[in-house]
């Protein structure tokens, strides 16, 4: 970082780092921080500032934040013990990471619509009020029993999507892995370098928007060749996406150009339940998770 910030001064007027970090230790944030820290201080550059996003106001990212920028406290990630109750805290304490997300997308939504700060609150709170009931109702849902029935099989799980999808489905990946992985089962994500080719009867989650992206739809008549079932999640009613998979779910929304989307947000939101839902399963079946699995933490938003 403070090789690039030479060459960052050269080309942009203002610069803005913004880190999303829960513990704020976060190892590489934490070092580009301290890296471009220092390159103001030896430059006394006025063209960088710093935002971080944190549960944690008093820790060493906050503290090297704090001296060139602003910090927001978002509450939702605790170092107590947990709960057993996943339901409660969710898998892999993403709770901060959702609400992360809500808050930099309608950051998004508000510098696009050219508003100001205090309107970043207020489409939040609209958010929520849609946000909750859409999750409570495809969480009830046919589709939703259906997955979890799927995942309770002994089959793997391969996840895809393209752009911004792809990083929605690293969300799921990592969460679901851990409750997976206790039943010998392995999560993939689609094309990635250690991904196998899927075997018969294997489960598929993609994401796409249009429903249209060649490359997800490539990958739903691969895994129906193999007898597997596919859940997608799109943004349009009809789709040749939608089409071809078993089990669909819709999350529409008006499309205009260059305009940010709420979608792949709100699929975040939505996904979310699954690992709770299958922990649910396995309990009513007997079978405990490891208590030692809620003491895991990972790093993938941070």
């Amino acid at each position: 970082m403070y090789d690039a910030a030479a060459w960052l001064e050269r080309r942009y007027s203002k610069i803005l780092l913004l880190t999303n970090s829960g513990s704020g230790v976060s190892g590489d944030p934490l070092v580009m921080a301290e890296d471009l820290s220092k390159y103001i201080d030896d430059t006394k550059t006025s063209k960088f500032s710093m935002g971080l996003i944190t549960s944690k106001l008093k820790s060493p990212l906050a503290n090297v934040v704090a001296k060139h920028g602003n910090v927001v406290e978002l509450r939702g990630r605790d170092r107590a013990k947990p709960s057993l109750d996943y339901s409660e805290i969710g898998i892999m304490g993403d709770i901060f990471e959702l609400g992360s997300l809500l808050l930099l997308s309608m950051m998004t939504e508000a510098i696009f619509r050219n508003l100001e700060a205090g309107d970043i609150v207020r489409l939040c709170d609209e958010e929520f009020e849609k946000l909750g009931p859409m999750v409570d109702s495809i969480a009830a849902s046919d589709v939703y029993k259906r997955l979890i029935d799927d995942l309770e099989k002994r089959t793997s799980v391969f996840l895809g999507g393209k752009g911004t999808a792809s990083e929605i489905v690293k969300m799921t990946a990592i969460r679901l892995f851990h409750i997976k992985s206790t039943l010998g089962d392995n999560v993939y994500i689609a094309r990635g370098v250690n991904t196998p080719a899927p075997r018969v009867g294997d489960l598929e989650i993609l994401i796409s928007f249009s429903g249209e992206t060649k490359s997800v739809v490539a990958w739903c008549e691969t895994l129906k060749k193999m007898n597997g079932t596919i859940l997608s999640i799109t943004g349009k009613k009809k789709s040749t996406l939608s089409d071809k998979s078993d089990l669909h779910i819709s999350l529409e929304e008006e499309e205009k150009a260059g305009q940010p989307r709420r979608f792949y947000m709100r699929a975040a939101f939505v996904l979310s339940p699954l690992p709770v839902k299958l922990v649910e399963r396995l309990g009513q079946k007997g079978l405990a998770l490891p208590e030692y699995i809620l003491h895991w933490h990972h790093s993938l938003t941070e």
